[in-house]
């Protein structure tokens, strides 16, 4: 049952979670946690400490020294209080009206499930959090004193935070691959009586960021075995696609409690865990899957009255949940504002003109599965602490807390694993073909709200009511390499095709996209792989489209006009690469190709669910339809450069940049660029990186352990102002992986180690050891 269907709490319980609230609090208040912060090269950290409560002081100690504002920012947002400090008309860094944020967040984020989140924690994940909040706010304290960095402003809006803004926080994750895309459509529902009332909503960048979500959060995994690999044991490449900006950042950090835990990656804001990294035994990494984490009912609606919906016969009232939202006027006034949001059983109305209509007849209601998903953090640390990967995978099945990513892993025994086991609501082709709306078309799953026997089916071997347990999931576990680039589960590995599973799951038979047929060529053979192929998957910048296209293009251009040739000449001296030196031949392949996209029958040889790998392949050139598609799209292209003020002889690094200025290769993933990138223009002749290749991760197992390479290309600070805002992104340009220090020797040898003691009993003072 969705947590929005839950009866509101009973006073005793109430009453029991406000006691246990207070206690955290107090807690939080009061403690005598201490962590070891030891800095390697670029500033990371490795937090050394003797419990989970002063581990997770250092981690948010030193998060709040490289990332203070941006946390705060952050717990500002999930907290539903932007308009309060910044004005209702003010935009978030995923460009949401502020007011529509608040409006949406202090729905997802009601005090009754946060506290039945926080009380379904273990012990060690709440002193995690409470460390924490504790940690960051030391940091807080001491730059207040300090002076705050630019990126907080007056900084009157930055306050102390509890564990509770961490499990915010936590929720808005969860939301991500679900209710969190429809935010603007669940505060803009409203009933065709009061319409007029509805407030304004620019649904075209929902429905774009909507659309992006996979390729900002897509990512790339290889897992290599024993009969692969270079030295007979496990070897993973790990590159995640994630923002560069906001709260989906990554962090790059090392965790220790001696005897206990030793691991080291990356996490999120707020997260007191490592969620893509490495161990002793293990290495992991995670890529955004294609399986459903939510569905929509199509509410019945009772004729006499569109606020009520017909369930079984019955006639049942939606509830309606006012919100309210402290707003900021231009003169500095505060006033509250009221959205009400409208709940069914199965969760809140959303509305959206033209694809979800609230009318007379039919309402929609969207059922998310990962809100009732508590179990996230406790799955991750878990992840951190395996000592195999039969650890993980028992981890996995049992607490199933991974909420929309699947999870590629690799041993030290050279077992490479691939786990499409994410949270998805149980809904099979038999359920499915019962209750599924014939009149709903895209990729929207749309269920008759009328009839309980549409709810989703329950498991008792699942770890949550409503979800697939996980042996009903896809799993691979292979010898020689399992690989995955946000396509199905289908070919994860091509030998050994998943098949057999529900639509919401996975689907076999779709084309793959041009990343995966990007790896699976690299892939291919009997050939060793060790970390150099692995690392050139990435810095070759190759656009594997171009290998597809080009000849083809070149061919047509033998025959163009006079007004076309700059175009075609750039297209012959390209290299179909989207690296720093590739010229403007990139760009007119960019921009055919995205007018060519809408149009499949371009293709000479189209799909062939028997031949994945190579189909579609070829440009239809020698037809006049292609032709003249090809004509409108060159002449399109040149005359956007043109516009841009981009010159025939500028290159991609002249183009795509970091927001200081430093260059950035790797291009459109849609396009087969390996090292995905998302920039946008942002001047003339500049496109701004937001989004793409995030945390690098290249870990192989020796006898001596695992030895690692790696980069977070933007950095570790989002602080102009830091010594370490910048440098990664330099090395990521100049494609040079640093060894990732894990191992005493390897920290304390490191040239730039640094070390100093925190403790909450001594808050004035840091003990610093060089």
């Amino acid at each position: 049952m969705p947590v929005t269907a839950r009866p509101l709490f009973h006073l005793g319980l109430a009453v029991a979670l406000t006691g246990a609230c207070l206690v955290a609090q107090a807690r939080e208040a009061v403690g005598d946690a201490s962590a070891q912060i030891r800095r390697t090269s670029f500033g990371v950290p490795h937090i050394l400490a003797k419990d989970e409560r002063g581990l997770g002081y250092g981690i948010g100690y030193a998060y709040a020294q490289d990332n203070l504002c941006l946390l705060a920012g952050e717990v500002l947002t999930v907290n539903g209080e932007r308009s309060r400090y910044f004005g209702a008309e003010g935009k978030t860094v995923e460009q949401r009206a502020n007011l529509a944020s608040d409006v949406f967040f202090t729905w997802l984020n009601a005090p009754a499930a946060i506290d039945g989140f926080l009380q379904a924690q273990p012990v060690a994940v709440r002193d995690l959090l409470e460390g924490y909040a504790s940690g960051y706010n030391r940091a807080l304290a001491e730059r207040r004193s300090q002076g705050l960095p630019a990126e907080c402003g007056a900084g009157d809006w930055l306050r102390p935070i509890t564990s509770r803004d961490l499990v915010k926080l936590t929720r808005r994750l969860l939301a991500e691959g679900g209710v969190g895309q429809f935010a603007e459509a669940l505060v803009a529902a409203t009933p065709p009586k009061l319409a007029a009332q509805r407030p304004p909503v620019d649904y075209s960048v929902a429905l774009a960021r909507q659309a992006s979500f996979a390729a900002e959060r897509g990512s790339n995994a290889v897992a290599v075995g024993a009969e692969r690999s270079a030295n007979g044991r496990g070897l993973l490449l790990a590159n995640p696609h994630f923002p560069w900006v906001g709260g989906l950042r990554f962090y790059q950090m090392q965790l220790t409690i001696p005897g206990q835990l030793d691991v080291m990656g990356a996490a999120l804001p707020g997260l007191p865990v490592v969620n893509i990294g490495f161990n002793r035994h293990l290495a992991w990494t995670h890529t955004v899957d294609t399986s459903k984490h939510f569905t929509l009912y199509r509410l019945e609606l009772d004729p006499k009255d569109a606020t009520r919906y017909l369930l079984d016969g019955q006639s049942l009232p939606l509830e309606r949940q006012t919100l309210s939202v402290t707003v900021k006027a231009k003169d500095g006034s505060l006033s509250q504002v009221e959205r009400p949001v409208y709940v069914s059983k199965f969760g809140p109305v959303v509305q959206w003109p033209g694809r979800l209509d609230w009318d007379t007849h039919a309402a929609y209601s969207l059922r998310d599965a990962n809100l009732d998903n508590t179990r996230v953090l406790q799955q991750w640390y878990r992840i951190n602490r395996a000592d195999s990967l039969a650890a993980l995978t028992d981890s996995v099945a049992q607490l199933q807390g991974i909420p929309w990513v699947n999870t590629l892993a690799v041993d030290e025994a050279g077992q490479a694993l691939y786990l499409n086991q994410s949270v998805v609501p149980y809904v099979d082709q038999a359920l499915l073909e019962q209750c599924s709306n014939p009149k709903a078309a895209g990729p929207l799953v749309v269920l008759d709200g009328s009839r309980s026997a549409c709810q989703w089916k329950v498991d008792a071997q699942a770890a949550q009511p409503g979800i697939f347990p996980a042996h009903l999931q896809p799993s691979l576990a292979r010898r020689d390499f399992v690989q995955h680039a946000n396509d199905s589960a289908w070919m994860a590995n091509p030998a050994q095709p998943l098949t057999g599973f529900s639509p919401l799951v996975s689907r076999a038979d779709q084309p793959l996209g041009m990343r995966s047929r990007f790896a699976l060529q690299r892939l291919q053979g009997k050939g060793k792989l060790g970390v150099e192929e692995l690392r050139r998957m990435v810095f070759d910048d190759e656009v594997y489209q171009a290998s597809l296209l080009k000849p083809d293009l070149l061919q047509w251009c033998q025959g163009v006009e006079a007004d076309l040739e700059a175009v075609c000449d750039s297209l012959q001296a390209w290299d179909g690469k989207a690296d720093l030196d590739s010229g403007v031949g990139l760009l007119h392949f960019m921009n055919i190709f995205a007018a060519l996209s809408e149009h499949p029958e371009t293709w000479r040889v189209p799909f062939d669910p028997a031949d994945p790998l190579h189909t579609p392949r070829g440009l239809a050139v020698e037809q006049a339809a292609v032709g003249k598609l090809l004509r409108e799209a060159a002449l399109a292209s040149q005359a956007q450069l043109a516009k841009a003020g981009i010159a025939a002889d500028q290159r991609w690094g002249q183009i795509q940049q970091a927001a200081d200025g430093t260059p950035v290769p790797g291009g459109p993933q849609a396009l087969g660029v390996y090292n995905a990138m998302v920039s946008v223009p942002v001047g003339p002749g500049k496109r701004l990186v937001v989004s793409g290749s995030s945390y690098l991760q290249v870990v192989s197992f020796t006898e001596q352990g695992p030895q690692a390479q790696g980069l977070l290309a933007f950095s570790l600070s989002s602080e102009q102002a830091s010594a370490h805002a910048a440098d990664q992104t330099r090395a990521f340009a100049a494609k040079q992986l640093a060894p990732i220090p894990f191992t005493e020797a390897q920290i304390k040898a490191d040239p730039q180690y640094r070390q100093y003691v925190i403790s909450e009993r001594d808050k004035g003072q840091v003990v610093t050891t060089q």
